[in-house]
C-alpha cells in the first residue's frame, strides 16, 4: 500500500496469518487496538497486569466478534516489572514469529508524590518506558523473522513541555506532570532511536511512534468489563467534543502504524488536526528526535533493565523469512 493510497480505518486490510502483542489491551486505546485488529483477522496477545480485567476484556472482544475465540489470548504483563516482561516475553518468544508490538501500556493519571516499583526504579517511567524498552529487546528476534514492527505510544504532551529528562528517575524535582511528559519524551525518543539502530544493524525491523490525540473515555463507546465511564464523565468530556475523539478512533492512528506497510521506520503519526481526526503523518516535538539525547536515555533503560537488545542475533534471524 503505497503513501497516496486511500486508507479506511474502518476497513482494514486483511491481516490473516498475522499475529500481534498489545500491551494494556485491557482497556483503552489497547482493547480497541486489539478489536479492530481482531476484526481483520488477525491473532492478538492480549496483556495487562489483572487477569480479572484482562478475562472481562477478552469476553468483550468474543462478545463483539463472533469469529474471534480462537484468535485471541490474554498474558499477564506488568510493565513497570522487570520480572512479569521477562516472563511474559519468554511465553511469546517460544511460539513462533510475531508480526508486530503495540508498546501501548502506560500511566496517564501519575501519582501526586515520587513512588518505586519492586525494581527501585520511579513508576512513571518504568510502566511507560523502560518495560517496553526491555520487552522490545527481548521479542526482537521474534519480530525479525516476520519483518515486523514495534509501535511506541507518543504523546502531545512532549510538544507542549521541553522537559529534557537529565534525571530521568525524578530523583529530584518530582512532580506528577514532570514525570509523565519525561517518560512520554523517553519512549518517542526510544522509539526513533530504535529506528535508528535496527537499521544500521540491518535488522529487518521497523520502528514507528504515534500518538492517540487527545481520546476520553466520555466520548467512548460504553462496554462491560472495558469501559464504563459516569454520567459526570460523559458530561465533562462531551464540553469538549471541539477538541476530543473517542477511543476507538484514537486507536485508529496506532493500528495503522503498525500495519501499514506505506509507513517507513522512524516516522512519527497522529490524528490529522492533532487531538482529533483520521491517522495522518505528522511533526513529531524536536526534543524526541535528538540523537544525543536518545543516545543518553538508551544507556539509561540498558542500565537500569540489564537487557542489550541482540541486534547481530536479530539481523541474522531476519535473513530468512518465518
Amino acid at each position: 500500500m503505497t503513501r497516496t493510497h486511500a486508507w479506511d480505518p474502518e476497513q482494514l486490510p486483511d491481516l490473516t496469518g498475522r499475529t500481534y502483542l498489545v500491551t494494556g489491551a485491557n482497556a483503552g486505546l489497547g482493547y480497541f487496538s486489539t478489536e479492530q485488529l481482531v476484526r481483520a483477522g488477525a491473532r492478538v496477545y492480549m496483556t495487562g497486569r489483572s487477569p480479572n480485567r484482562l478475562m472481562a476484556a477478552r469476553a468483550a472482544v468474543r462478545r463483539r466478534i463472533p469469529d474471534a475465540a480462537d484468535r485471541v489470548e490474554t498474558l499477564l504483563l506488568d510493565t513497570s516489572n522487570l520480572g512479569s516482561v521477562r516472563a511474559a516475553a519468554a511465553t511469546v518468544g517460544g511460539r513462533g514469529a510475531l508480526d508486530g508490538l503495540l508498546l501501548n501500556a502506560g500511566i496517564v493519571h501519575p501519582p501526586k508524590t515520587r513512588e518505586t516499583t519492586g525494581d527501585g526504579h520511579e513508576r512513571v517511567l518504568a510502566t511507560n518506558a523502560l518495560g517496553h524498552f526491555a520487552l522490545a529487546g527481548a521479542l526482537l528476534t521474534r519480530l525479525a523473522p516476520a519483518r515486523g514492527r514495534m509501535v511506541w505510544l507518543g504523546s502531545m504532551s512532549t510538544s507542549l513541555w521541553k522537559y529534557d529528562p537529565l534525571d530521568p528517575q525524578l530523583l529530584e524535582g518530582y512532580t506528577g506532570w514532570r514525570a509523565y511528559v519525561q517518560s512520554k519524551v523517553a519512549t518517542a525518543a526510544l522509539g526513533f532511536e530504535a529506528d535508528r539502530r535496527l537499521r544500521a544493524a540491518g535488522v529487518p525491523v521497523t520502528s514507528v511512534v504515534a500518538h492517540p490525540g487527545y481520546s476520553t473515555s466520555g466520548r467512548t463507546a460504553g462496554i462491560l468489563g472495558v469501559n464504563s465511564p459516569s454520567r459526570l464523565t460523559r458530561f465533562t468530556d462531551n464540553l469538549q467534543v471541539a477538541v476530543t475523539q473517542s477511543k476507538e478512533r484514537g486507536a485508529w492512528t496506532l493500528v495503522r502504524a503498525l500495519v501499514d506497510p506505506g509507513i517507513d521506520g522512524g516516522e512519527f503519526w497522529g490524528p490529522r488536526f492533532g487531538a482529533k481526526g483520521e491517522p495522518h503523518r505528522a511533526a513529531a516535538a524536536k526534543i524526541t528526535r535528538d540523537p544525543e539525547i536518545a543516545e543518553r536515555l538508551w544507556g539509561v533503560c540498558e542500565e537500569a533493565t540489564g537487557v542489550k537488545w541482540p541486534f547481530a542475533a536479530a539481523a541474522r534471524a531476519g535473513s530468512v523469512r518465518g
